[in-house]
């Protein structure tokens, strides 16, 4: 998956479980940005590449959520 897809399904998410969500790709260095939902957040590198599976795993842990939720 990449960053920018991960990116949209958290934003799906939110709308449907009605929480605050932000994606602030001005507060990362260089490619990286940040996505916060609810109380938590977690950096999100290039939205261009591919996320690798650790760091897909540790976002979502970051997030409070769990690959179900997203899909």
């Amino acid at each position: 998956m990449r960053g920018g897809e991960f990116v949209k399904k958290v934003l799906k998410y939110a709308r449907r479980h009605n929480v605050a969500v932000e994606w602030r790709p001005d507060r990362g260095k260089g490619s990286h940005g940040l996505l916060i939902l609810g109380t938590r957040r977690t950096v999100v590198r290039n939205p261009k590449d591919e996320l690798k599976t650790g760091t897909y795993h540790a976002m979502l842990k970051q997030l409070g959520l769990t690959e179900k939720d997203i899909f």
